[in-house]
């Protein structure tokens, strides 16, 4: 590997942008964590940043994106993975007030991916689909906390995957669709009922990703960083991090190094 020449040069970073999966993808409690993983990946090359926010839906998202984006002049932004939907999907008039309506949705991540302080950063954009949510964890969950009537269903969540979806390719955008890498893992045919939904057996492939119905198990975070790096590497292949120098030499060159006096 070469190695990039100097001192003065500032990481680059990979920002996360999202809600509570994002967020909670820093956390390795359970096993392996999706951030750190990332971290891993792009040591030494790219800093990876997480701006994962609990509970926010795209409406909140647009709020606080101007508050903690960098300018240039503070950093530049190799990448970008914007991360929403799983809140906006909550059924209209549940009790979290998350609701985001499917067209608001849509418009608020075309807000996202045009604000100023994203386009001035032009970083490498990847846009994630919200994953299905299985009704019968949500329901014990749900009940867990008190929580009483449904919020979200299979089918309804469909529906904000499928418009993440379009509205990336509409922006030119790389998709990853979680949606349907979970689906096809869970093994749906199209024309028959979601796995997740209660109009068919709970799915348990579905069970060994989710944790409460919502929520990533560490299996689900692999899935989710596998599929990243496939991304990177399949369209942006001298990101790959194999490809890259590190910003600083390693020791064998840097300054400092105490030379051995010849004898």
């Amino acid at each position: 590997m070469s190695v990039a020449e100097g001192y003065e040069a500032p990481y680059e970073q990979f920002l996360l942008f999202g809600d509570s999966l994002l967020q909670h993808s820093c956390s390795q409690q359970k096993g392996f964590a999706f951030a750190p993983a990332l971290q891993d990946a792009f040591i030494r090359r790219l800093d990876v940043i997480n701006r994962g926010f609990s509970g926010y839906n795209t409406s909140q998202a647009l709020e606080v994106l101007p508050n903690f984006m960098p300018s240039l002049e503070q950093a530049h932004l190799g990448f970008m993975m914007v991360f929403f939907g799983a809140n906006d999907a909550c059924l209209a008039g549940s009790a979290s007030g998350q609701h985001v309506p499917l067209d608001t949705y849509k418009q608020n991540l075309r807000g996202i991916f045009q604000h100023p302080c994203v386009t001035t950063q032009k970083p490498r954009l990847i846009l994630v689909t919200p994953p299905p949510v299985d009704e019968y964890s949500l329901e014990v969950s749900d009940a867990a906390k008190g929580i009483l009537g449904v919020r979200r269903t299979a089918e309804h969540t469909r529906l904000y995957a499928e418009a993440c979806k379009e509205t990336g390719q509409d922006l030119g955008l790389i998709v990853l669709d979680l949606w349907s890498i979970f689906m096809d893992a869970a093994g749906y045919e199209p024309g028959k009922p979601l796995p997740g939904s209660k109009k068919t057996v709970k799915s348990p492939i579905l069970g060994q990703l989710l944790s409460d119905g919502l929520h990533f198990t560490p299996q689900a975070y692999k899935v989710l960083f596998e599929s990243t790096m496939e991304v990177i590497k399949r369209e942006w292949p001298e990101q790959d991090p194999d490809e890259l120098q590190f910003v600083h030499p390693t020791w064998q060159v840097a300054h400092g190094r105490y030379e051995v006096p010849d004898a």
